[in-house]
């Protein structure tokens, strides 16, 4: 056994030895083929192998940057911008007229702290406030979210303190229920979510408190008045026999069901939800009510049918509840009656000659008016931001339509020599269109629908078309102490009001028209019709305070422009 291993040991030692090679060429070329072979192959996998680390760590650092444009992204109550301007290359155009916008904004609210400080609205021409709301700060209130999403800090901190240190409800004032939910409960629930403050939700829920008697009816259909002091409710001495009116007791859903969500009671949600359940008994198969409707026993009175004034809203927040509810089944209902409720709007499209211009008319019983208010300009957006939820050929019908009604819109502003429209617009056969009422009072409809158009289109035609009517208010309704509505857009006489609803409304709406859509994204929050942006938050079956994350953090600073 020890010589084997002998042999064996000296067997394999010959091959270890480069004589063995030299007396054997052809040995030695195969010896080198082979080197040769194996280290390719090595060097191959150390290739790799280096190649995939780089790939690996390149992986990474993507991976982390877009965690963080996530959280920035996201970044709207978390302590983050939402986005900076190193991390998107805009528009310089977009920027320019962001910036412009925001001044403008600057401009009416200077002029109110300067001469209005803590009234409801701005009379700039006499340079004093009005207390057209009962002392509530309507413009104060209005503007938070405004002042936030343009990042003008300053201004924003100054108006959080009068709202902890000065804002009292506790007056004995008839109040419009639903001015109070959209302007108030609204504003403050808007300034909530974004700065995660809860000095705006307490003061949410003191108002809101106070609006509930409202809803203390045989059907739960609310009155429109209430006493904020005494709760005492009722409806408006003109209203027809009494009767509440459609777009006021059916515009307060989103505001009292974020409420609900917020505080974890359900009280307020329950309240404004009964609403629609009454409402749905006897739903018409067409989805039309008309604009009065019998608080005792639920059943509408024969008077306007109408996407404009006293019924709009109505139709706006059966779709936008359903956004709200991330449109699950628990809010089915409502996209079930705003879809027959588009069914209706169909009926009531007509076109114009010679322009052809879309528009939609209004009915009292079987008789068609061929009259449009600007109030009514808010169809575009709401047919845009709902035709997602229709299959494909249904989808491309009402985003079509949104686009023609943005048109007519456009055109209210257009046809008049101020480029400002009117307060309501008649069709003629062979005339097209011609202004009913001819004031002006900054409405934001139109420009409302432009931004969702863009949002959803992309088509720059919107911006366009949104920054001339921008230049047309500055022509018109700036003054040096703020901006004014027309008595007139024909003659331009000017009226001495500056609505609160253009801070809130025209104003931002203007300014995101401008803005990357990731500031207030439409997949995250939904605006209320006083265009208070309201975070789309999970529904909680169980009403238990749902996981909404917010903290305090910096004012301002959604975009810095």
């Amino acid at each position: 056994m020890a010589r084997s291993r002998s042999i064996s040991g000296s067997g394999v030692c010959k091959y270890l030895n480069p004589a063995y090679y030299l007396r054997r060429p052809r040995r030695l070329a195969l010896l080198f083929i082979v080197f040769v072979s194996v280290s390719m192959v090595v060097w191959d996998r150390i290739n790799l192998a280096r190649e995939h680390e780089v790939e690996v760590i390149k992986l990474t650092e993507e991976v982390l940057r877009l965690e963080q444009m996530l959280e920035e992204l996201k970044g709207v109550g978390d302590g983050k911008t939402l986005m900076t301007q190193k991390e998107v290359t805009e528009n310089p155009v977009d920027i320019e007229r962001r910036q412009k916008v925001k001044e403008a904004m600057m401009h009416a609210w200077s002029s109110y702290v300067k001469y209005a400080w803590g009234k409801d609205e701005l009379q700039p021409r006499t340079k004093d406030g009005t207390d057209s709301f009962g002392g509530l700060g309507a413009t104060m209130i209005d503007s938070l979210d405004t002042l936030y999403i343009m990042g003008l800090d300053e201004q924003f901190q100054k108006a959080r303190e009068w709202v902890a240190t000065s804002l009292d409800f506790d007056k004995d004032y008839d109040a419009s229920m639903f001015e109070t939910t959209i302007r108030v409960v609204g504003g403050l629930l808007s300034t909530y979510d974004l700065s995660g403050d809860k000095i705006f939700l307490e003061k949410a829920k003191d108002i809101a408190d106070r609006l509930l008697p409202a809803w203390n009816t045989p059907t739960g259909i609310p009155y429109n008045i209430i006493n904020l002091r005494s709760g005492s409710a009722h409806n408006p001495s003109w209203a027809a026999g009494g009767d509440s009116i459609l777009a006021d007791s059916g515009t307060e859903q989103l505001e009292f069901i974020a409420l609900s969500q917020r505080t974890g009671d359900p009280k307020y949600q329950q309240k404004v939800e009964n609403v629609i359940t009454e409402l749905n008994k006897n739903f018409p198969a067409d989805g039309l009510l008309p604009i009065y409707i019998n608080p005792d026993n639920g059943n509408p009175s024969y008077s306007t049918t109408t996407f404009g004034a006293m019924g709009d809203s109505f139709y706006e927040y059966l779709l936008k509840v359903w956004v709200q509810g991330n449109k699950t089944s628990e809010v089915k209902l409502y996209r079930e009656m705003w879809e027959k409720s588009m069914k209706g709007l169909l009926s009531l499209i007509k076109k114009s000659t010679p322009s052809s211009f879309t528009y939609i008319q209004e009915k009292n019983g079987n008789s068609f008016n061929d009259k449009m208010d600007e109030l009514a300009c808010f169809a575009p957006g709401m047919l845009a931001l709902g035709a997602s939820g229709y299959g494909p050929d249904e989808e491309k019908k009402f985003l079509t339509l949104a686009e023609e009604l943005a048109w007519t819109c456009y055109n209210f502003y257009q046809s008049t020599p101020t480029k400002l429209a009117g307060e309501n617009y008649y069709f003629t056969a062979g005339q097209d269109m011609s202004v009913g009422t001819s004031w002006n009072i900054l409405r934001p409809e139109t420009v409302e629908s432009l931004f969702y158009l863009w949002r959803l289109t992309g088509n720059k035609t919107y911006q366009e078309w949104g920054w001339n009517i921008f230049q047309a208010f500055e022509k018109n309704s700036r003054i040096e102490s703020g901006y004014v509505g027309l008595k007139d857009v024909n003659t331009g006489a000017k009226d001495n009001k500056m609505q609160s609803f253009f801070l809130a409304e025209t104003l931002k709406y203007l300014y995101l028209l401008f803005s990357p859509s990731s500031v207030i994204s439409l997949d995250e929050w939904v605006f209320n019709t006083e265009a208070h942006p309201l975070k789309i938050v999970p529904r909680n079956n169980d009403q238990s305070k749902p996981t909404i994350t917010l903290r305090q953090r910096k004012f301002g600073g959604i975009i810095k422009g």
